[in-house]
């Protein structure tokens, strides 16, 4: 049974379309998984994005608030209203948790009611009850690059037709798009069911992502290790100057600031990080060779080693 999202939002059933749009926000910063990676945060984050998907919708929270939807979206079973006087309801009510009969099972199979002209159904309270449509599901291969930046993506669907749509900048591996009304369409003209695209990043080069921070290995030599130097850096936004400074040890990380992943949710961006590993040249020759031999003898140090 799927949760209240009032409750799951923290918010009272009067709160306003910005209390509502505020509490999501807070929440997110809290749970987001490139903020807080603990599973429970990621089991939390997604209750909240399935609430928010609710009552920041403004027709779904009207239909979640008449009683048409559950907190996961999907359309409410009716049973059918009490004749005048029998049963708890009384003249003409309906009753919204009782006993489902006969006519009900075929109202589940069905997808809803039958009115007495054959069209629709019978809702309680009055008016016409059509299914929604379902939701189908898709995936997307997109690039490193794509993922960090935003893209936008054409998504070919399996009856051979296609799907634009916008990857937001910053989207991560495993995330779903959720595309309103691109689902299937539903009986009888009710609302079309959301299509959900499943984005997989593929792997990159040179760039691996943690949280909203970029990493990368970055090869220098041994003379610009030992006296310093400035090289270029690739990042998500192109190349930079990044100082060596003198004495550099491999393993050494350079942080640069907001060259990460942004998040709009947040608003909030990430680093890059850059651990320098000193590369020998493939051949040592006997000048090079020499010249350490000469300077090992005068200079020997204690590395660290243990």
């Amino acid at each position: 049974m799927a949760d209240d999202p009032y409750s799951v939002l923290g918010v009272a059933r009067a709160a306003s379309d910005d209390d509502i749009r505020k509490a999501y926000l807070k929440l997110v910063k809290e749970l987001h998984p490139d903020v807080n990676p603990s599973k429970t945060a990621e089991e939390r984050f997604k209750k909240v994005t399935a609430a928010h998907e609710i009552l920041g919708d403004p027709d779904k929270r009207r239909q979640f608030d008449r009683g048409e939807i559950d907190g996961a979206g999907e359309p409410r079973r009716y049973s059918r209203p009490h004749a005048a006087g029998a049963g708890r309801g009384g003249a003409g009510s309906g009753d919204f948790g009782g006993d489902f009969g006969f006519s009900d099972v075929f109202s589940d199979i069905f997808g809803g009611f039958r009115g007495a002209a054959g069209a629709g159904g019978a809702r309680p309270g009055g008016g016409t009850y059509a299914p929604r449509g379902r939701d189908v599901r898709y995936t997307l291969d997109v690039d490193f690059l794509e993922a960090v930046k935003g893209a936008r993506k054409r998504v070919t669907l399996p009856e051979g037709g296609t799907l634009d749509l916008t990857v937001p900048e910053g989207v991560s591996d495993g995330q779903v798009l959720r595309l309103k009304g691109k689902g299937s369409a539903a009986p009888r003209g009710g609302e079309p069911g959301d299509a959900l695209v499943e984005i997989r990043v593929k792997p990159h080069s040179q760039f691996k992502r943690q949280g909203l921070d970029v990493q990368l290995d970055l090869p220098i030599t041994i003379d610009e290790a030992v006296l310093g130097a400035k090289v270029e850096v690739p990042t998500v936004d192109g190349r930079v100057q990044l100082t060596i400074p003198k004495g550099t040890s491999s393993g050494r990380i350079f942080r640069l600031k907001g060259k990460g992943v942004k998040n709009a949710a947040t608003n909030t961006t990430g680093d890059q990080l850059v651990a320098v590993r000193i590369v020998l040249p493939e051949v040592i020759d006997d000048e090079l060779g020499y010249m350490i031999s000469e300077w090992r003898q005068r200079h020997k140090y204690d590395p660290g080693r243990k």
